[in-house]
């Protein structure tokens, strides 16, 4: 596998390293340190041989990345699509190991993936894809080492295939090793839709911190999957007008307002926003340009760059996606007074609500539905006011500030650890 930190094109590894370096020096960490983080841990690539159903053989490649696990055991989702790689995946695991230092959870930073378009393979084949690549990432799996999750692509069904594949394994149960599984295998009633009210808790965040109201506000949402269609609920329920929301395949708007409830069911059958009655069609990319108080990029990495930026008629943008803004769009919209809440403190809500997962697991017992929401919207909420503080107190963007505080706090955990041996 090529270096991780080598390459000519500018991607995700590239805008984590410059975010990364910007913080190193706005705080001043030692040195020494700021080498350790810019290079992985450790990068496990695998073949995953998967006998299709027509016969054939198809060897599809994975990987496991763990960037830094200082402050505890690995931590992040496995995503299986087409565009996926071991920069991807390096900068994905960076990505963690900053967001659970800023939501001040004990885990380090992991992420997986395999290359492959889910889309095209059957039930049976995703399974068999599933179970021979946590075969092959075993040994990096579990509760002391590295707890998978659910990301692009993947659920709570792909989540029990790999605990069952785990469980055989290891020869003994193992559902502390995995999070957002199902119920019946030991998954918590809050982490659907934690990553949506983590979201919503840093709108109301930035909205009260800028004088604006929610209620009454409008937003465009980018995306209408597992984290876009909850917070299309909770922002509306919450008063404010969603006015237009995109997917990969079209796009709707409806100035007062789209109902979240009947898009669903469009979206249930016909598998897309495009064409519902309930708006006009717009192409997905417009949606930047809707006039909004909030927008809510909800899909894949880099959607917001240098362009959009440029055009983009929202106040205010809370990172839902990992990675949607690229760094130099984040120049365009901080010159155009745009405030940004990053992904690293904006998306928390599911790796908190993993992280309670863990610790329910690990205790034995179910905690009741509402001490986790409770416990999730104050976690959420505490993050929030750190970062916001770090800002005023630096005089930095959003950004820069919550990179400032997860670099803090990931270098003072290597500092008090040291280096062994």
């Amino acid at each position: 596998m090529a270096d991780p930190a080598a390459g000519e094109a500018k991607d995700a590894w590239d805008a984590v390293l410059e975010r990364l370096d910007d913080a190193a020096k706005l705080t001043g960490i030692d040195p020494d340190i700021h080498r350790k983080l810019r290079i992985p841990k450790r990068v496990l690539e695998v073949a995953v041989p998967v006998r299709m159903d027509d016969g054939h053989l198809e060897v599809f490649t994975g990987w496991r990345v763990h960037h830094d696990t200082t402050r505890g055991p690995g931590k992040g989702g496995i995503r299986f699509h087409p565009g996926v790689n071991a920069r991807e995946v390096s900068a994905l695991a960076a990505g963690m190991t900053l967001k659970t230092a800023v939501a001040g959870l004990p885990f380090g930073g992991a992420k997986g993936g395999v290359r492959c378009d889910p889309r095209a393979l059957s039930l049976g084949e995703l399974e068999r894809l599933t179970r021979r690549y946590t075969v092959e990432i075993a040994p990096l799996l579990g509760p002391d080492l590295d707890i998978p999750a659910p990301d692009v692509n993947t659920d709570g069904r792909v989540m029990a295939w790999l605990l069952d594949t785990l469980s055989m394994l290891k020869g003994t149960d193992v559902a502390t090793s995995v999070t957002g599984k199902p119920l019946s295998v030991g998954g918590t009633k809050g982490h659907s839709g934690a990553t949506s009210t983590g979201v919503l808790v840093c709108a109301r965040a930035a909205f009260k911190e800028l004088g604006l109201d929610l209620v009454g506000g409008r937003a465009v949402v980018q995306g209408f999957g597992k984290v876009g269609g909850p917070l299309a609920f909770l922002l509306a329920s919450a008063g404010m007008r969603v006015v237009a929301i995109s997917d990969v395949d079209g796009a709707t708007y409806n100035q007062g307002g789209l109902d979240p409830a009947a898009l669903a069911d469009h979206v249930a059958a016909a598998g897309t926003v495009a064409g519902f009655d309930g708006g006009d069609v717009i192409k997905p990319d417009e949606i930047w340009e809707v006039p909004a108080e909030l927008c809510v990029p909800a899909a894949l990495a880099g959607a917001l760059d240098v362009g959009v930026a440029g055009r983009l008629a929202a106040r205010v943008v809370v990172e839902a996606a990992n990675g949607p803004t690229t760094p130099d769009a984040d120049h365009v919209l901080e010159d155009r007074g745009i405030h940004v809440v990053p992904d690293i403190l904006a998306n928390a809500g599911g790796v908190t609500a993993s992280y309670f997962e863990w610790a329910q697991s690990r205790q034995g017992m179910q905690w009741e539905e509402d001490v986790l929401a409770a416990r999730l919207r104050r976690s959420m909420e505490v993050a929030s006011v750190d970062v916001w503080a770090r800002a005023a107190q630096l005089e930095v963007s959003l950004r820069r500030a919550a990179f400032a505080v997860a670099v803090e706090r990931v270098a003072a955990a290597i500092a008090a650890r040291g280096i062994f041996p």
